[in-house]
C-alpha cells in the first residue's frame, strides 16, 4: 500500500449508472438536482458528477461526506429514493456503488481502478494475503502510483474495496493486459467474483480522496464572501439579541459574541441554512451556463437579505428597542 498522509476520515460513495440514449441531458439536470438535495444533509463536503468517456462509459457519480454514519444517513435517505424513482426513466439498467472510506490524500490527476470483491468470511486472511501479492506484482509497472484496500462498510456494502493508481491510461492497460495480472488472477481463482470500474482524471484532485473534500475548482472569494455574509447577519442580529439581557460589557460581550457565532456559523447555519440556500450557485453544474447561475444566486442573496432587513428591522425597531 501506498504511504500518503493521512487525514480525515472521509468516506466516499462511487455510483456508476448506464443512462438511457437520448435521455443524457435530462439526467444531468436530474442528478443535478440531486446533488443540491444531498447537500442540505449532515457531513456533506461535496458532489461531483462525470460524463461518460471512452475510459469510462457510464456516468460516474462521486459523493463525500466527513463519516460513514452520515454518508449512511443519505444513501439510505427518503429523500434520495423519491428522487431515483423519478429517475429511474432515465437509467439503462442497475446502478453501481462502492463505498470507501480513507484519510489518504493524493493530489495526483491519476487514472483510478475500482475493484469490488465478495470475500466469505472464512477466506479473509487468504484474501488479504493474494492482495498484498497483488500489489507487490502491479508496483513492478511504470506509472504506478499506489493502492488502497477498504474493508466492507457495515450497512452500505458487503463487498472488499481496492483503488490503485496509475498516472496513465496507457500504463494502466499495460498492467491490466499484462501476464502478470493473469498469473496473479489464476492463483486467486476463488476471488474471482468481482466487479471492476475504471474512472479517468476527468475528477482531478477531487476524487484523490483529499481529508478536506474540496472539490475543484472552489467558489470565488467574491462568492464565498456573499454567502458569509448571508449567513453571518442574521446569526450576529439575533444573537446579540439573545445576550442583550444580560447588559454585559462591550468588550466581553464581543468576545462572547464572536466566540457563540463562530460555533453557529460553523454547526447550523452554514450546513443547514447557507449551503442548501445557495449550494447550486457557489458549484453549479458544469452544464448550467455560468452567467444564469450568477443571475439566480445574486437574486436570491438579495431577496435573504432583504427578508432579513425587514425582519431585524420589526425585532428591533417595531417590537423591541436594543438597550
Amino acid at each position: 500500500m501506498n504511504t500518503a498522509e493521512n487525514v480525515a476520515a472521509a468516506a466516499t460513495a462511487i455510483i456508476g449508472q448506464k443512462v438511457l440514449p437520448g435521455a443524457e441531458e435530462d439526467f444531468a439536470s436530474w442528478q443535478a438536482d440531486l446533488n443540491t438535495a444531498a447537500s442540505s444533509y449532515p457531513g456533506f463536503l461535496g458532489a461531483e458528477t462525470s460524463r461518460p468517456t471512452p475510459l469510462q462509459p457510464d456516468w460516474v457519480v462521486v459523493y463525500r461526506f466527513d463519516s460513514v454514519p452520515h454518508l449512511q444517513t443519505w444513501i439510505n435517505s427518503a429523500t434520495r429514493q423519491t428522487y431515483l424513482d423519478s429517475g429511474a426513466a432515465y437509467f439503462d439498467g442497475p446502478a453501481t456503488q462502492q463505498v470507501v472510506s480513507s484519510g489518504t490524500r493524493t493530489l495526483d490527476p491519476l487514472v483510478t481502478v475500482v475493484v469490488t470483491h465478495r470475500v466469505a468470511p472464512c477466506h479473509v486472511d487468504e484474501f488479504l494475503d493474494w492482495q498484498r501479492r497483488m500489489t507487490q506484482e502491479e508496483s513492478r509497472f511504470e506509472g504506478f502510483r499506489g493502492s488502497e484496500l477498504f474493508r466492507p462498510v457495515e450497512g452500505l456494502q458487503e463487498e472488499w474495496t481496492t483503488l490503485y493508481r496509475y498516472d496513465s491510461a496507457e500504463h494502466l492497460d499495460a498492467w491490466l493486459t499484462s501476464p502478470e495480472r493473469r498469473r496473479i488472477l489464476a492463483e486467486g481463482e476463488k476471488f474471482d467474483d468481482f466487479a471492476l470500474r475504471t474512472i479517468d482524471n476527468s475528477f482531478g484532485s477531487w476524487f484523490a480522496f483529499e481529508g478536506d473534500g474540496k472539490e475543484t475548482p472552489p467558489p470565488s472569494g467574491t462568492k464565498t464572501s456573499l454567502a458569509v455574509w448571508v449567513g453571518l447577519y442574521p446569526t450576529v442580529v439575533f444573537l446579540t439579541l439573545a445576550l442583550s439581557p444580560l447588559h454585559l460589557p462591550l468588550w466581553i460581550g464581543l468576545l462572547v459574541g464572536n466566540l457563540l457565532s463562530s460555533f453557529l456559523m460553523s454547526f447550523l447555519t452554514m450546513p443547514y441554512y447557507v449551503n442548501p440556500l445557495l449550494g447550486r450557485w457557489l458549484r453549479h453544474p458544469a452544464a448550467e451556463p455560468s452567467l444564469g447561475a450568477d443571475v439566480r444566486g445574486l437574486g436570491i442573496v438579495a431577496t435573504a437579505m432583504m427578508f432579513w432587513a425587514a425582519v431585524v428591522y420589526l425585532v428591533t425597531v417595531r417590537f423591541w428597542t436594543l438597550p
